[in-house]
This record gives C-alpha cells, structure tokens and sequence, in this order.
C-alpha cells in the first residue's frame, strides 16, 4: 500500500504554529515482532515522533502510521530499526497481472520463513523428545544416559532455541525485555544448571538416577539437572509458534483470496477487432468483451448483450442477476450468460473489489477498545514477570534455604508468564470475523463497530432501496365486467404497454416494461399525446387509447372499487380506455423486496425494534410496513430528507441505541449520526462511505446477517481476553507456588496462545 494523503488533518501535536498540516498516511511491514510487548514497543517509539499517530498490530504485522508532511516515510523506518526491529517502505502497486503470484505465496508449505520454523520444529522435537522421555521415566535411565542427554538438548537449547536468544539479545541492546526474554532466560537458565551440575556437581556420576514430578521438589542441587526443561520449553514453544503461524495465515486467506480475485487480462475492443491485453493497461472509457464462463476485467457498464452474473465469490449471493444494456456490472464477477460488451467506468483501487479489500484490510489493523487494554498490559508485563521471578527465587531461598526448588520455580514463572495469548486475542479473531464477513458480502470497517452492535437495540430502515426495490414496478391489472365484449387483462396490457412505451414518465415505463415482460412485443403507437394531469393519449390498432388517471368519461363501479382499493394500499392506479369506454385498472408501486419480511424477522429475533422511515405519504409507509411486519406505531412517515438525522437522534435522546440501514445521498447524514450505520452496497458512495458496515448485497438480510457476525466476533474477542487474563492471573501465583514444573509451565504457555487463535478460527464456519 502506497502512503497516501489523507483530508483529515494532523493530531494535534503535529500542528505547527496553531495551523493544522495535511496528513499522510502510510501502512510498514514489520519484521521481527515476537509477541504483543514487541508491537507496543513498536507502536510506543513511533507515537512518540512529534505529530505521528501510530497503530501497530501483532497479528498482521503492520504498522498503521499517520504522519505530517515534514516528517519522511525513511524517518519512519529508522525509528522502528533503531527500536530493534525491521520495517518495509510500501512497495509501489503490483501490476494486476502479477496478483496470482501473492496467492501462490500465501500457501503455508510455501511460505518460507514457515518451511523454516518447520524444520527447525521437527529437528527440535525429534531431538527433545527422547530427552524428556528419559527424564520422567527412571526405568529409562540406564547408566551415564544424562551424557546422552546433554548430547540430544545442546543442539535443541542453541540452534532450535536461537531465534529467541537472538531476539533476547537484540531487546536487550535497546534496553527492553519481551517474551523472547522470558524464553531464553529460562532455557538458558535451565541448561546452564544442568551444565554446572554435570561438570562441577554430582549429577555426572555413573548411575545417577532422577525423578520427575509435575510440581517443585526438594533434591541436592549439584546431582539435579533441568535438559528436559531446557529442550522441551524450546520445543513446546516451536511448537506453539508453528501452529500460531500456520493459523494467522488462514486467518487471513479470506483477504488473500479477495485480493486474488480479479481478472488479469481482459479482451477490448480496438477499431473494431478484439485485443488481449493486461487489466493494468484498461482505461476509463475502454468497451472490453466478457464471454460465458469469463471474470469481468473491472466495474462497468453493459452497453450491448443480455446474460447473468454470477457474484457469488464476491457478494456471497449464490443467485445469478439477470444483466441488459445500461447495468451496471461489478469487477470479479462471473458471466453466466451470453456474450457482452462493457464500457469502464472504474478501474484500479476505484473498483468495487480494490475498495472492499481496502475495507477489510482497514478493519483487520484496527483495534478495539479492549485491545488497547490489553496491549497496555503486554507492554509493562515482562519486566513484572523479571522482577516476580527474582522476588520468588528469593522467597523460596529464604523460607527453605534449598536452592534448588527456588531456582525451579523462579524459572517455571519465567517461562508460564508469556503475555502472547493477549497480544493475539483481538487480531486474530478481527482477522477471521472480518475476512468471513467479506466471504458474505458483509465489509465492517473497524473493530470499534464491533461494541456498537451489543448495544443496539433499535434499527431504523429507509423504505426506498433498502425495504423496497426504489424504482416503480407494474403489480395488479382489473379489467372491467361491464364491457360489451370479454376483454382479458393480456389485452389492456398491450394497449396501455404500447401507449406508455412513448412516455418518460416513471409510472409509465414501469407500465411499458411490465407488459412488454408479461405479453411480449407492443405494438407500435400512432399520434402519440401527452395530457398534462391527465395521463397520455395515442392510436393503437386503429383504436384511441387514453391511459391515465383521470377520464373524460365515467367509471364503472368494479373499477372505481379497484382503484380505491389500490390507492388505499399506497399504490399508483392508472384506468386504461379504448375508444372512450373504461376497459381496466393498471396499478404500479415501488415493489416490497421478496427478503424484506424475513429480514424484519431476522432484526426482531435479535432483540431489535424496527422502525421504518420515509418520505412517502402516510398511507404508503403504513402499506410497506404492514407487508414486512413492521407495527404501524413504528412507522415515520413524510419526513424531508434533510429530518432523518433528527428523527435518528430523536430516538437516541429517548434512550435508544440506534441502527440505521439505507442507500442513499440523503441517507449520509442519519447513517453518520447513528450509532451503528449499515450502507446498501448498491447504495450512492456516500451513503457507503457514511456506514460502518456496508452490505454488498442489496438484501436486507444481510444486515441481521452482519449483526450477528459483529456480535459472534465480538463475543469471540472477549472470550479471548478473558482466557488470557484469567491464564495469566491464575498461572502465575501457581508457578510462583512451586505447584507447576517449568517444562509444564512451558507447554501450558506455548497452547494458550494457539487456544486463542484455534478459537477465533471458529469464526470461519459462521453462516
């Protein structure tokens, strides 16, 4: 990601002279990053550059940096080397053409540094394992076999254990303690002991026998030796850092493969003839051709041809929609259909795709209010933990003068006391919920969206687009019982088709497009006429149609009831008359989506009230709302455009915690205002921009459907943090006891963290 420059302005402390300066902003990678105390340390030295905002996470490892002008992205990079970790300036944008190539290297077995620790992993464990098998099996221990034992754990301690040492050291020179301190201050320990014990003690003797016990045990400390705990912690903890990675990467497949979706060469038209060329080099404009079974280049608009769209990779809707001359089309979608030619209208990051990706990945380097807590914890926990291990050694020498207990549980607290678990909590889970959430159609912007969903106890709905279709539909045809001749609703669809096909008016081109859809071609319509207030005249057939509301002559009684009736339920009725004489009722309204009941359902069985607001005159919005489900008491009708923030902070001041859904321009101000903001994605790029959550889909299901994502995720957060917390709490005093082996201490540590990402991986199978 290239830095960019933001129209917020700088924070405060990047003012100069009391005027705001442009603010850039950038995303760095960084490298070397252990553990949450790594990433605080991180995020502490470059907030502390004077007008720079920085956000570093654990989990993806990037650094989100908003920066003044006068300080350079170099700058930035050097801070972070010189707090003893590495950071990549953004490389330029990848040519479409090359976007497999990420794909293929987000495979785990291809992915080196994974391959790696792997092996690293592998020759650890095969190593350690006979190690601690001898160790807590005395019928193992023939004579001599703690030589073995040094032989099988030196290599284990240097070479597995060396990525903590090196990390240990590096922390060190800059004067900070992380995980990897822990770590290989307890090895190190652990070995060095062992080392003493068997050159200076008793413990290399011929026929030395050694117990093993799951707590702290009281024994001659020059016949005791620590290899098992020494190479097992090495290896739990490889071990742990293997899973852990492997599961981050598939926390972020979704991402991956949203990023890897698109097209990478597309067929445009050049004087008339075909020409492949790579979607880099398309330009607003271009008309390119997408045959069946093809991906669309980028967004556009058809401008010849008629087939399905398959969006299912993209919006999660596993129907194909239907698309003709003057659709828009989205990007990575599939052609199901015939042949089409589309017209450009975005390409790069404007597309649809390049803005969710942009979207998801904003959201994934977020944090949540609880994280912020927890990292504060992570930051200051590893100098607690030195401290409570020099205080326990202590307590133990002093209360039972046996140096070896007190050495065996002050390194048991070194090692149990990894804060990692808290580090990983919020990202790992934002990873999974907000990459399953793309997989659906559903784009939450930040992880602060998340609090708001708990809350929320009301959801207000715009009728038009978000409840309704928003354009005007044909729905019911009553022909007269009082006609000399029978006369079938087929017959007034062709005359008033054929009459309203001439018309610009939204009533009749929805009567023109539901006929020609119902009874096929119209025929043709001679003297065409426009009757102010009236409706519209012509000649079809070598008859005088008249279709309108009002007629120059009278109404029969059935049709004068039908068109009550209509206008009764919020529909717009039309009579259709042949040579003077009144043969039909023609109604049209904006059309109930199908999905909008059930979504009202849906909203209710998470505990919310439903409100549906419009500008339509009463009647209408209570017709609408009686047809999804909606109580006529929660119904706020003929409200202007520029009143839905006032209705939406109304209800705020009566207590409620408000959600508001809808899609258009004058939807902005009231998505903004609400405390939860969900934008249609077929909405304006206003409302979009507005919302918190956008809903790619124009299903109001999908908004019960990103509640109740928001929700799991946000439980699945808490439940993270309160593993940790409670781990940490409780581990500590219980190594601090005596009561925990450090090679337990170090198994107990390396499988909390991967508790926590196993657990947020869960969010993978919402649904």
């Amino acid at each position: 990601m290239t830095s960019t420059t933001a129209a917020a302005p700088a924070p405060p402390n990047g003012d100069v002279g009391g005027i705001s300066e442009p603010a850039h902003e950038v995303e760095l990678t960084i490298g070397g990053m252990t553990c949450a105390s790594c990433a605080a340390r991180v995020e502490k030295k470059l907030n502390r550059m004077d007008g720079v905002t920085a956000s570093v996470n654990y989990a993806t490892e990037k650094a989100k940096v908003t920066y003044p002008a006068r300080v350079a992205v170099a700058e930035l990079i050097a801070t972070v080397v010189k707090t003893g970790y590495t950071a990549e300036e953004p490389p330029p944008p990848a040519p479409p053409e090359a976007a497999a190539e990420p794909e293929r290297a987000a495979e785990a077995e291809d992915d080196p540094e994974l391959a790696a620790l792997r092996r690293r992993l592998a020759v650890s464990a095969l190593l350690a394992a006979p190690v601690i098998l001898m160790s807590m099996i005395p019928a193992l221990q023939f004579d001599n076999w703690q030589w073995l034992s040094l032989t099988l754990a030196a290599p284990v301690v240097v070479w597995g254990g060396l990525p903590f040492h090196r990390a240990a050291f590096t922390n060190l020179r800059h004067g900070a303690a992380t995980m990897d301190t822990l770590v290989s201050v307890g090895t190190l320990a652990a070995f060095g002991w062992s080392l003493w014990a068997l050159f200076w003690g008793h413990a290399g003797m011929p026929g030395m026998r050694h117990g093993f016990t799951f707590t702290v045990s009281r024994t001659a400390a020059s016949s005791t030796i620590y290899l098992e705990v020494a190479a097992g912690v090495v290896a739990f903890i490889l071990l742990g850092r293997w899973l852990e990675a492997r599961a981050k990467r598939r926390a972020g497949a979704a991402l991956r493969a949203l990023l890897t979706l698109g097209a990478k060469d597309v067929s445009v038209l050049r004087e008339g003839r075909e020409v492949r060329i790579p979607v880099g080099r398309l330009v607003v404009g271009d008309r390119f051709v997408v045959r069946p079974g093809e991906k669309f280049a980028t967004d556009g608009t058809v401008v010849e041809g008629v087939s399905a769209v398959d969006a299912s990779l993209l919006t999660g809707e596993s129907v194909p929609v239907d698309v003709t001359v003057g659709d828009t089309v989205t990007g990575a979608t599939v052609n199901a259909g015939g042949r089409l030619v589309v017209e450009a209208t975005r390409i790069g990051a404007d597309t649809q795709l390049a803005r969710m990706a942009r979207l998801v990945e904003d959201a994934q380097n977020g944090k949540a209010q609880v994280q912020r807590l927890a990292d504060r914890i992570s930051a200051v926990f590893v100098p607690v933990v030195l401290l409570v291990a020099v205080a326990t050694f202590g307590a133990w020498l002093g209360v039972t003068d046996d140096t070896t207990a007190a050495f065996t549980a002050a390194v048991a607290v070194l090692i149990i006391a990894c804060p990692c678990a808290l580090g990983l909590a919020t990202p790992t889970a934002l990873l999974v919920g907000t990459g399953r959430g793309a997989q659906l159609g559903i784009l939450i912007k930040g992880p602060e969206m998340l609090e708001s969903t708990r809350r929320v106890d009301t959801v207000v709905l715009d009728k038009t687009g978000t409840v309704t279709t928003g354009r005007m539909t044909l729905q019911q045809v009553y022909v007269t019982e009082d006609a000399t001749e029978d006369v079938r609703e087929e017959d007034v669809l062709r005359l008033a088709g054929a009459v309203e096909h001439a018309s610009e008016h939204p009533v009749g081109r929805a009567i023109a497009a539901g006929a020609e859809e119902r009874v096929g071609t119209l025929p043709a319509v001679e003297h065409f006429e426009n009757l102010p207030g009236r409706g519209v005249r012509g000649r079809v057939d070598g008859h005088d149609v008249q279709v309108g509301r009002v007629l120059d002559g009278p109404l029969p009684e059935a049709l004068e009831s039908a068109r009550a009736a209509a206008e009764n339920a919020g529909h717009t009725a039309v009579v259709v008359a042949r040579d003077g004489v009144a043969l039909g009722v023609v109604t049209v309204a904006d059309a109930v989506k199908e999905s909008s009941a059930e979504a009202v359902r849906r909203l209710r069985a998470l505990g919310l009230t439903p409100v549906l607001l419009t500008g339509d005159n009463e009647r209408v919005a209570r017709s609408v709302a009686a047809a999804v489900g909606i109580s006529p008491g929660n119904v706020i009708a003929e409200v202007l455009p520029e009143d839905k923030v006032d209705v939406v902070r109304r209800l705020q001041r009566e207590g409620r915690t408000v959600a508001m859904v809808g899609d258009g321009v004058n939807d902005a101000a009231a998505l903004a205002t609400a405390d939860l903001g969900l934008a249609m994605g077929t909405g304006t790029d206003a409302a979009i921009e507005a919302g918190d959550l956008t809903l790619v889909r124009g299903d109001l299901r999908v908004a019960a459907d990103a509640i109740r994502l928001s929700r799991r995720t946000l439980a699945t957060i808490r439940g993270n943090l309160v593993w940790a917390f409670a781990y940490n709490v409780a581990a500590l005093p219980l190594a601090a006891a005596g009561l925990l082996n450090p090679m337990i201490a170090g198994a107990a540590m390396a499988f909390s963290s991967v508790f926590v990402v196993t657990n947020s991986l869960r969010l993978r199978t919402f649904s």
